[in-house]
């Protein structure tokens, strides 16, 4: 599904160097390239502030526990999506409020997440999932209307970019209060270990971000808040900051990609290509398929038999998860994000990918539907 071994050669010298110039200094904890990272991040997003942090799930609580949200405080996320974005609300003792999700670009929509605000909702976390970002505009007309936090999850989709009615544009996770992401090692900025990150543009609020990530403090053993102990080691930081520079040529290539996936299998009978929304650039961290329910199992394993990784992001959705199945929801509650934990298969998509595993994907694919 990836092949960070194929893209670490193209960046080897550059990597093995500042690796080598962290080892050198022995500066690891907070050394000097954790702040040149976050300052090259915050220009490519046009964004502020970056807070770096230990991973994109201490992105998520770090950023709730900024907003002061309250045991109790309701937050809307949608159904479908990693557990992350739902686990922090409940370690915090708040609640999730599920919302389902747009069948043809699987985010959420800002109607959905209306009809599901209530008296408790204090906050917002729109998924920007596999990679395009969630329709925005309206989401923030709805969270001003009703004076709730917005917190962007943009751990898959760093570097997409929205286009708002006036022509506008912004970095997905730079348009809500805070934009938190992953540097997982297969995401599209990916490290070679664990991290994450925060934005805002609001400079109290990134204060406190900065507090909170640091056992809440801004100087040493002065301890002002309630904080967490999350940092992003400066040998990871090194490496992002080599691949931030290839961040754009990394989503050409997944798109380059992506496009030869929907010339190829736009019309096979039996599967449906990724939708791409006007109004968000795709930076593709998967290219995700809707299969006939009753056939996606089928060819998965058809798929591996001829050797051809395929994943399915996510077979179960939240409601259904023994750790967040709730009286409040019906079994069929959200019946889209039911459907598509049986119909998506995500195939390979990474930066390293050759025309010549393209053609033998698509073939196979296509084969199975003969």
């Amino acid at each position: 599904m990836v092949d960070l071994k194929g893209q670490y050669q193209h960046v080897k010298t550059e990597i093995d160097h500042a690796i080598m110039q962290c080892i050198e200094s022995a500066a690891f904890i907070n050394g000097p390239g954790v702040k040149v990272f976050e300052q090259k991040l915050a220009t490519y997003l046009g964004v502020k502030h970056v807070i770096a942090c230990a991973n994109g799930t201490d992105a998520l609580q770090i950023a709730m526990m900024a907003l002061n949200l309250k045991p109790g405080d309701e937050v809307i996320v949608p159904a479908f999506t990693y557990v992350a974005t739902a686990e922090v609300i409940a370690l915090l003792q708040l609640v999730p409020v599920m919302v389902d999700v747009d069948a043809t670009n699987f985010n959420t929509t800002a109607n959905l997440i209306e009809a599901a605000i209530r008296p408790k909702t204090k906050a917002i976390v729109p998924v920007h999932l596999f990679g395009q970002s969630a329709p925005m505009e309206a989401i923030m007309k709805v969270a001003k209307a009703h004076k709730l936090y917005v917190i962007e999850d943009t751990a898959q989709a760093i570097g997409a970019i929205y286009t708002n009615s006036d022509g506008s544009r912004h970095s997905a996770g730079s348009i809500g209060d805070i934009g938190c992401t992953s540097f997982f090692p297969s995401k599209n900025l990916g490290c070679y270990g664990d991290g994450g990150a925060l934005y805002t543009n609001n400079d109290e609020l990134a204060s406190t971000i900065r507090k909170v990530a640091n056992h809440g403090q801004s100087k040493k053993y002065h301890h002002e808040i309630v904080g967490v102990n999350s940092r992003l080691d400066t040998l990871q930081a090194v490496v992002l900051s080599v691949k931030l520079d290839r961040l754009s040529e990394y989503a050409a290539a997944r798109n380059k990609a992506a496009d030869y996936y929907d010339k190829a299998l736009a019309a096979v009978d039996g599967i449906e290509i990724p939708k791409r929304e006007a109004y968000s650039s795709h930076v593709f961290h998967q290219y995700t398929l809707k299969v006939s329910a009753s056939k996606r199992d089928a060819l998965k394993q058809f798929l591996e038999e001829k050797g051809v990784p395929s994943m399915v992001y996510y077979p179960i959705p939240l409601h259904h998860q023994p750790a967040y199945k709730t009286s409040r929801y019906a079994h069929n509650a959200f019946p889209i994000a039911e459907a598509l934990a049986k119909s998506v298969l995500s195939l390979p998509m990474h930066t390293e990918l050759t025309e010549d595993q393209l053609d033998y994907i698509s073939k196979s694919v296509i084969q199975f539907f003969k």
